[in-house]
């Protein structure tokens, strides 16, 4: 697949994925004409790597936990990794489910007072 049905099948700019390239988190073959052509593995790799982005994983750990990815099955160096990136998110859940109960609570007062 080229570029243009690989970003209107993910939903993501031409220009993201031309970053996804040069930051080595996406591989692509080019045709004759210097095309970029994608394989069917393509769309999945887009959409984890724009649910790693979403939890705030930096572009450089992403293309290093990228080959764990593809391989499916981690190094003790990258189980160091994938620990403190999942602990990170764990403590940002907490921080989010925080201010969702006071902003429920905030809401329950909104409430009483109409």
């Amino acid at each position: 697949m080229r570029i243009g049905e690989l970003a209107e099948a993910t939903g993501v700019s031409v220009r993201a994925l031309r970053y996804y390239e040069e930051q080595g988190l996406l591989d692509s073959e080019r045709s004759a004409s210097g095309q970029r052509l994608y394989d069917a593995h393509a769309v999945e790799r887009v959409r984890w790597i724009r649910q790693m982005f979403a939890a705030g994983i930096p572009s450089r750990t992403i293309a290093r936990l990228r080959p764990c990815a593809d391989r499916n099955e981690v190094t003790e160096v990258e189980v160091a990794i994938v620990a403190a990136e999942r602990e990170r998110i764990e403590e940002q859940i907490q921080n989010l489910v925080g201010a969702r109960d006071r902003l429920d609570a905030m809401m329950g007062v909104a409430d009483c007072q109409n």
